[in-house]
């Protein structure tokens, strides 16, 4: 929320003050002067009414969100006069000959100075280019008739012709009642429509606002690429009351609102106004083609000598310490503009996962990382590093991501293995597993992953199918835990340390079994306080892949990596 030394509103109110004073003294009635208050939503406080536009239109006791009409939504994304509306004579009828619908129609029109429930044209964002739409809840509450979808089909449409990305802003009670199954027709011909601009390669974000329901939800609303959402909006397909009068219960507190999609992995951040337009340029330039980055790749820069001697169980302490490097340390030291997405789109954000969008030497790059916590509070938030199906199939979701915008995929595992909870079998788990061998085996962008710590089971081998694999030199990488090991096969877990020697789960065996490519050796056990040096090795391990198959085209790519796992 912004901060504001002398708010207008007191100096304003203190002369208002004087003028029903001397009002009351005349006898005349007391009252607030028309359009210079405005009553909170939420708190149901009296605000200043420019504060309030000044604070992004949030009420600066509670902070908020009023809604915003159509205008005042594009000046706060869009740079000045860029706007240039298109299909703006492109209005609703009444195909059901509706009683009364076309004298409602019009009463709207004259109200709202809108032909329709949507907005659509093409802008620039600091200078970039794009196409925007916006729907306004005034309109007949934002509902999609039959224009509100041609509008949004012809933006998607003109924006895949002229090679353009998309921003919806979406706010609607649904389909639009008046005009029947013509309106649940729009479902299907937006989606149609943003099928085929996906599939020229090109961005969608949506950004759900307060609310968005019904129709919309269930088409365009929910088919970005990038899903962001305002903070507390009203996000759902069917309504609240619908929902307890059909189950018969009381629905809970914060029940499809924003934090509730979040938390459920349906959105991918919770982004506040102030920082919307930052934040969507931020996203824009990421998915701009870059120019040919030149990459930093010093000859001298991976230490090429072996590591200290220790012994195989030593090894397995240092991959497990509480104080060693996770994938986060890994990711703020290595990458820039590391920008985070959340969800699996079915179910739930998992914490053992993180990944998102970053540069890597100017080079636009996903990266994902199973994360242990830093503390026990953490641990136990991110489960201990154990992915659940939903944390595989959010690591999916991005290296798709990846290879629609022809991004390299870095991938850092660190993982005891697959969470092995009752929820997790119920949810699935081996399928998740199983999905994401199939389908990062065929990946048409080149994928590196990092083994930097524990590299535990199927649960590891689910991030790193990989065009190659480099490992820490105290990382571990094995088929099970040598507790398990040893209890599997000789009934003995006390066995671990003689399990740990015979499984041949170090770098260095590993790399005599041409299971990985490459060591990083870490001078000593890496922690967040001793990242620099094998960062700096992982750096350039990066560019030098990167460098090797950036002019390499997609099929060959996933031939190269099919033939390295076909070797083995």
């Amino acid at each position: 929320m912004l901060k504001f030394k002398k708010p207008s509103y007191i100096k304003v109110a203190a002369e208002d003050m004087k003028i029903e004073k001397e009002k009351k003294a005349k006898g005349t009635e007391p009252r607030v002067p028309e359009g210079l208050w405005i009553k909170c939503p939420k708190c149901g406080e009296l605000l200043y009414k420019e504060d309030v536009v000044n604070n992004f239109y949030s009420c600066y006791k509670c902070d908020a969100y009023f809604r915003v009409r159509t205008k005042n939504r594009l000046r706060m994304v869009v740079d000045k006069h860029s706007f240039e509306e298109w299909d703006k004579e492109l209005v609703g009828n009444n195909p059901l000959d509706f009683e009364g619908y076309e004298e409602k129609l019009a009463q709207t029109r004259e109200k709202t100075k809108l032909g329709e429930a949507v907005t659509c044209g093409k802008a620039k964002i600091y200078g970039v280019e794009t196409v925007i739409c916006v729907c306004d809840a005034r309109f007949i509450m934002g509902s999609m008739g039959q224009a509100v979808g041609e509008k949004i089909a012809r933006a998607f449409e003109r924006a895949t012709e002229e090679k353009l990305p998309v921003i919806v802003f979406c706010c609607s009670g649904g389909a639009r009642m008046q005009e029947g199954m013509v309106s649940l027709m729009q479902m299907a011909k937006t989606s149609a429509a943003i099928k085929r601009h996906s599939n020229a390669g090109l961005l969608y974000i949506t950004m759900l606002t307060d609310p968005t329901t019904g129709g919309v939800t269930a088409s365009f609303a929910m088919l970005g690429d990038i899903i962001l959402a305002e903070p507390n909006a009203l996000i759902g397909f069917a309504g609240q009351r619908v929902i307890e009068q059909t189950i018969g219960q009381k629905l809970p507190e914060g029940f499809q609102r924003a934090e509730f999609l979040l938390e459920h992995g349906f959105i991918d951040a919770i982004v506040k106004r102030e920082e919307l337009k930052d934040t969507l340029y931020k996203l824009l330039q990421m998915h701009n083609k870059p120019e040919k980055a030149k990459l930093e790749i010093s000859e001298t820069a991976v230490s090429r000598q072996k590591g200290t001697e220790m012994s195989a169980w030593e090894r397995v302490q240092l991959s497990r310490a509480a104080d060693r490097a996770t994938a986060l340390d890994y990711i703020e030291n290595i990458f820039t503009d590391f920008t985070e997405f959340h969800g699996d789109r079915l179910y739930a954000d998992d914490a053992a996962v993180v990944g998102g969008l970053a540069y890597f030497q100017g080079v636009p790059v996903t990266v994902i990382g199973i994360q242990k916590g830093r503390n026990t509070k953490e641990n136990i938030a991110r489960n201990f590093g154990m992915p659940s199906p939903e944390g595989y199939r959010k690591a999916l979701r991005l290296m798709k991501q990846a290879e629609k915008f022809g991004r390299p995929v870095i991938n850092f595992v660190d993982t005891p293995g697959a969470f092995c909870g009752m929820e997790a079998e119920e949810r699935g788990q081996g399928e998740a597993i199983a999905r994401n061998l199939m389908e990062m085996s065929d990946l048409k962008v080149p994928v590196l992953s990092v083994m930097i710590g524990e590299g535990g089971s199927g649960g590891a081998l689910a991030l790193a199918v990989a065009n190659k694999v480099i490992m820490l030199e105290n990382a571990t990488y094995s088929i099970l835990s040598p507790e398990g090991f040893a209890s599997i096969l000789w009934k003995d877990s006390k066995r671990a340390l003689e399990a740990a020697q015979v499984m041949k789960i170090t770098a260095e065996d590993l790399k005599e079994l041409s299971i990985i490519d490459e060591i990083i050796y870490e001078k000593e056990p890496a922690t967040a306080e001793t990242i620099e040096y094998p960062a700096v090795q992982i750096k350039h391990c990066i560019a030098e892949f990167i460098s090797q198959y950036k002019d390499m085209d997609g099929e060959e790519i996933s031939m190269q990596r099919y033939q390295r796992f076909r070797r083995m």
